[in-house]
């Protein structure tokens, strides 16, 4: 593979998943350690991605959200819509942080009175710009790859609440290995978030659908909703239709 197509490879790596191993991308690409650092640091110095021990991080994923660097934007945006659907008046919401639930957040009516609880400075952030909704940011320790807050103390934090809806994004979603990430301690946080609201809805842009990570957060029969850009019943959903899930 030259060069050029090992950067490609790995851009789209990062823009799906937001964050990429050195380790992985050994096994995906077949070449060695020091290639896959050579490329990062080439990647890095052409402003293109975060290099961070270990791997690198999506600059959109670790910014303030300009609208220039968001993947896929118009899709999130649709799944934004469709997801507004799903709150209501009076609720308790729980959200994680990623880029597609900012996008749903900055679509959210003005009018909308609820209390939302967030495990992301930058997801609160965007809250508050709106009069009638309570925010309150869950305090722990902070995750500078993704942007959230995470251990103990959080997951202690979030076992009090009984959240009506929980809206979370996603790296990957299968239709047999279900919900999946790369990440002990965020999927400890996401499991964690799922068992104490009444609904849960995953938000996801197609490109990440029919993809399994390495660690299991939940299985589809423990999601309530799927929200994609995708019409309900294309064919790419069948898949997820079968498992019961409700499909938006």
């Amino acid at each position: 593979m030259l060069k050029k197509e090992r950067h490609d490879f790995i851009m789209r790596q990062i823009n799906l998943h937001n964050r990429v191993l050195t380790s992985d991308l050994v096994q995906l690409l077949n070449v060695s350690e020091d290639t896959i650092r050579r490329d990062l640091q080439e990647m890095s110095d052409d402003n293109l991605l975060y290099k961070v021990h270990g791997g690198a991080l999506s600059k959109s994923y670790h910014s303030s959200f300009d609208d220039s660097t968001v993947y896929a934007k118009e899709a999130k945006i649709a799944i934004a819509k469709k997801t507004i659907s799903l709150i209501k008046d009076g609720m308790v919401v729980l959200t994680g942080g990623g880029t597609t639930i900012i996008e749903l957040v900055k679509q959210l009516p003005e009018s909308l009175q609820a209390t939302f609880f967030t495990i992301s400075p930058l997801v609160a952030v965007e809250l508050a710009k709106y009069a009638r909704i309570e925010v309150i940011l869950i305090g722990g320790l902070f995750s500078k790859n993704s942007q959230i807050t995470y251990g103990g103390h959080v997951i202690n934090q979030l076992s009090e609440i009984n959240a009506d809806l929980c809206l979370m994004g996603t790296s990957a979603l299968h239709p047999l290995d279900g919900l999946t990430d790369t990440d002990w301690e965020i999927n400890q946080l996401k499991k964690t978030m799922l068992s104490c609201s009444r609904k849960s809805a995953v938000l996801c842009i197609s490109e990440k659908l029919n993809i399994s990570l390495r660690l299991k957060v939940a299985s589809l029969e423990n999601i309530d909703y799927l929200v994609t850009e995708l019409e309900a019943k294309d064919a790419q959903l069948a898949n997820y239709t079968a498992k019961s899930l409700q499909i938006l």
